[in-house]
């Protein structure tokens, strides 16, 4: 019997060797597999996802149903390898789409934003170089948290002032180009990355591990800068929380 986490495994190698970001969803099917596993079910049911949204805890429909399309895009993969496998119907959590209204930061907030965030605390240091960094350049291109993170060191040309994004919508690229400020902050925070970390083969963006900052791991830290500095109520779960476009 092969259980459902090593079918994940190989699910997600393929899924990343074709380029796509992952790192939301895999911490959503890891949950789900490891629910598979402590049930040994080898192989997915309607049933299945039934009992394992039962057990995973309290969440909107809206949220259940963002799980069951990851489940299902998992499922109809896996249907090909393991013709027992049942692929859970997309109505089956209803979900009503409402488009949040969206919430346009003024120069001073994304100013404290930055600063704030350049307080931020870690074992080396780089965490608020990185965080205030990430923000500042998201906050004056327009690029979206993925495409910032996603910034590998040669794309970012700071003799041509321009950033070549490789990873974009539907995967396409585009050039970038920055300001003179903004080229003076990216050779800074490239000068202190190095000088702590050492020269970085490939991620632009680090984190004191040496490792690019996940999807995740951006919002979380983009939620706790904003509850210090009463953007974000204390109320809301920053695990959670999105981080929403700098609009200036």
């Amino acid at each position: 019997m092969t259980s459902l986490t090593l079918r994940l495994e190989h699910y997600l190698a393929i899924r990343r060797s074709l380029g796509y970001d992952l790192s939301f969803s895999e911490r959503v099917l890891r949950r789900f597999t490891a629910y598979a596993d402590a049930e040994v079910a080898d192989h997915i049911t309607v049933d299945l996802f039934l009992r394992w949204k039962e057990h995973f805890g309290s969440a909107n429909n809206n949220t259940w149903s963002s799980r069951l399309g990851m489940v299902r895009v998992f499922a109809t993969w896996l249907q090909g390898i393991d013709p027992r496998t049942e692929i859970p119907p997309a109505g089956l959590v209803s979900r009503k789409l409402v488009r949040p209204r969206p919430y346009i930061y003024t120069d001073d907030q994304i100013a404290e934003i930055v600063t704030q965030a350049a307080r931020l605390p870690s074992s080396y240091g780089i965490r608020g170089w990185t965080c205030s960094t990430l923000f500042g350049l998201i906050a004056i291109t327009g690029l979206r948290v993925s495409e910032a993170i996603g910034l590998d060191d040669p794309d970012v040309d700071l003799d041509e002032a321009v950033l070549t994004v490789r990873r974009g919508k539907n995967g396409k690229s585009r050039f970038v180009p920055i300001t003179k400020d903004a080229v003076d902050r990216l050779r800074a925070y490239r000068a202190e990355r190095n000088r702590i970390l050492g020269p970085s083969p490939s991620p632009f963006f680090l984190r004191d591990s040496g490792q690019r900052p996940t999807d995740w791991c951006a919002r979380y830290n983009f939620a706790h800068v904003c509850q210090r500095i009463g953007l974000r109520s204390h109320q809301r779960s920053i695990s959670t929380a999105p981080v929403h476009a700098f609009t200036i």
